[in-house]
């Protein structure tokens, strides 16, 4: 027997029940593990309150996590009891003490990488390389708007883009923010509850305006993010932290000939080997501290209702783990 998390009905943070569950022995192709450390994402507060429909209740919602293997399926090859592990699981089920796993999901953990770093940065991180490298290809001297900066995916993001060059603006909601995405490299850094954020940006790039916006608000940021933008430029929206995007007429894109993706990342690491593309480059960055797991709230695994809460809340910086 172990507990999880069991999501019996969407809505608050309240429906996430701690709850003992069986776990059997893993099938052919399956891993049975533990885990060690559990990552948190605003994609799970969506599937808790029903805005994304992806989690067959009842259900054990979460997507990403480190954890030690413990036993093998039949079949099974290239792991070995004892082993760390990361992965990122579509079908769910992270919030958990133990769980199965198929095989093809696991990622062996270099020693460099802690499970904290992994639990936390594998989404995001594999998230800032989607985004910097896959969808837009970030070129040096390149000027980008990042929003939420200090966040869970913000800060790897904006270490990630100086890295690659870029000259890097960034929003965020308080001063205690502003100076965590100054650490993180930011050039410019705009108090967006405090002063317009499109008129900021126009004056820091002259009236030119930005290359990419990378906007994972969604409703309260979307149109001024539109409105950042160059010639030809592009705007990724990747979340929505304050609401779905409302419809608007395609027709606005053409006064600057601009383009608007909204990536999934999971469509980017369909299949083996591109999931352990990403997982490589992902970690080199770790490894190289070019990204780095910067935990703003520990929460043992009981308390998961409460990291929702803070995280909904935006009260927290860097990202959020579970220990189970």
């Amino acid at each position: 027997m172990s507990y999880a998390i069991v999501l019996r009905e969407t809505g608050g943070p309240e429906k996430l029940r701690y709850e003992q569950v069986d776990v059997p022995d893993p099938g052919p192709g399956e891993l049975q593990i533990r885990h060690t450390a559990i990552g948190v994402n605003f994609h799970d507060t969506y599937v808790r309150s029903g805005l994304y429909d992806t989690l067959q209740l009842p259900g054990i919602p979460g997507l990403e996590a480190a954890a030690v293997v413990e036993k093998l399926g039949a079949g099974v090859r290239g792991f070995a009891v004892g082993e760390r592990i990361a992965y990122i699981d579509e079908s769910y089920g992270a919030y958990s003490q133990r769980r199965l796993l198929p095989a093809l999901l696991a990622l062996r953990l270099p020693d460099g990488v802690s499970d904290e770093a992994a639990a936390s940065l594998t989404i995001k991180g594999f998230t800032a390389c989607m985004l910097l490298r896959k969808v837009h290809a970030v070129r040096a001297g390149e000027t980008l708007l990042i929003h939420a900066a200090a966040g869970g995916v913000g800060q790897p993001l904006v270490r990630w883009a100086k890295h690659l060059g870029a000259t890097v603006i960034a929003t965020v909601g308080s001063e205690e923010k502003a100076q965590i995405a100054r650490e993180c490299g930011a050039d410019h850094v705009i108090l967006y509850r405090r002063e317009s954020f499109v008129d900021r940006v126009a004056q820091i790039t002259g009236g030119q305006g930005v290359g990419v916006a990378y906007d994972s608000v969604g409703a309260d940021t979307f149109s001024g993010s539109l409105d950042c933008l160059d010639y030809q430029g592009t705007l990724v929206n990747f979340g929505q932290s304050s609401g779905p995007v409302p419809p608007f007429a395609v027709s606005r894109l053409a006064a600057k000939s601009n383009a608007i993706v909204r990536p999934m990342l999971f469509h980017y690491i369909r299949g083996r080997a591109a999931l352990e593309a990403v997982f490589s480059e992902s970690v080199e960055a770790i490894e190289k501290g070019i990204i780095r797991p910067q935990i703003g709230l520990r929460v043992p695994l009981s308390g998961a209702a409460e990291a929702h809460v803070r995280l909904e809340s935006r009260s927290t910086t860097g990202q959020i783990v579970l220990v189970p």
